[in-house]
């Protein structure tokens, strides 16, 4: 039987996605747009000849098993919580994502996002545009610094691992945790969270989203860390209890916290935004023109990779042993 034309391969984009990467699959592709990821959306046609996915949006169980003919999830984004890759797995679906094109910037903006909270820079801009440095003087002086401060890394992966290089330039001692060791990283591990914390007076989050994680970072681990502490939040909201850490920050169990990411996003909960010691971003954490591109990119080569020759770039652990099925 001769192999399908890649042009003739029907790709799913389910809700948003990149503008570059919409562009690149339309170009390759046969595309087709839906609202979002919903089975009510596909009708038996269109369920029969999607053998590709192409999201940045919760893909579950029931999606997957909507299309029976899938053979890839190509995933926008490092983090890949929304798609359910076990049962992706058990049907014999690829899933990826796009590591490593992301891990500098990520990493540039966890130290940016720790520099503001620490020293409250964006505190002292808004205190200049609102004419208070003519008015009322010069900022106050900052209660927190970098200097003397030593930082917990909890997840240490790639992202982990470029934040460690550039607070070790900073002269800071980095430790860590994850479920083990990493091998040839030289940083202090720690095996618990807890003891990670209580070791140390800033805490840096790159952990990933999934049930392991889900609000490890809780009232004990925020005490342990203690009154003197900077909490900061690059990786997902979801390993946070925001409760805690609200009340945390409120009563003085630790000092500031620096948070990119949320559990119910675009909502932030208002006990956050009304704190002041809370530095909060809108999720920016890879949000260049430059690296979004290249995660655009990673989605549509994984695709064009996986319908040429049967390869992925990027496959995610749970689905690494899924193969190709025969053309």
């Amino acid at each position: 039987m001769p192999r399908t034309p890649i042009h003739d391969i029907v790709v799913l984009v389910p809700g948003r996605l990149h503008g570059h990467a919409v562009k690149r699959l339309g170009e390759a592709f046969t595309l087709v747009a839906i609202d979002r990821a919903d089975p009510a959306l596909i009708d038996a046609d269109l369920a029969s000849r999607v053998r590709g996915l192409a999201s940045m949006t919760v893909v579950d169980r029931a999606f997957i098993d909507a299309l029976p003919n899938l053979e890839i999830i190509a995933n926008f984004g490092v983090g890949y919580d929304a798609v359910d890759a076990v049962h992706a797995a058990k049907k014999n679906v690829m899933v990826t994502n796009t590591p490593d094109v992301l891990t500098e910037e990520v990493a540039d903006t966890a130290i940016g996002l720790l520099l503001n909270t620490v020293r409250e820079l964006p505190k002292a801009e808004a205190w200049l545009r609102a004419g208070r440095w003519v008015k009322d003087g010069a900022y106050p002086l900052s209660r927190a610094t970098l200097r003397g401060r030593s930082v917990g890394i909890f997840g240490m992966g790639r992202i982990g691992l470029a934040i460690a290089r550039r607070l070790e330039a900073f002269g800071l001692p980095i430790s860590y945790h994850n479920r083990r060791p990493v091998e040839g990283v030289a940083y202090a591990y720690h095996d618990t969270l807890v003891g990670l914390a209580r070791s140390v007076d800033t805490l840096v989050s790159v952990a990933p989203g999934g049930a392991a994680t889900e609000r490890a970072v809780n009232a004990e681990v925020l005490s342990a860390l203690g009154p003197q502490g900077v909490f900061v939040n690059i990786g997902r909201g979801s390993t946070v209890d925001q409760t805690a850490l609200a009340t945390a920050l409120r009563e003085g169990a630790i000092m500031a916290a620096g948070l990119d990411v949320f559990e119910d996003e675009p909502r932030v909960p208002d006990d956050l935004l009304a704190l002041e010691n809370a530095c909060l971003l809108p999720h920016v954490g890879s949000a260049s023109v430059h690296t979004r591109q290249a995660m655009a990119d990673l989605v549509v080569d994984n695709l064009l990779g996986w319908f040429a020759d049967g390869k992925a770039l990027t496959p995610v652990g749970e689905t690494a042993s899924v193969v190709a099925r025969p053309r």
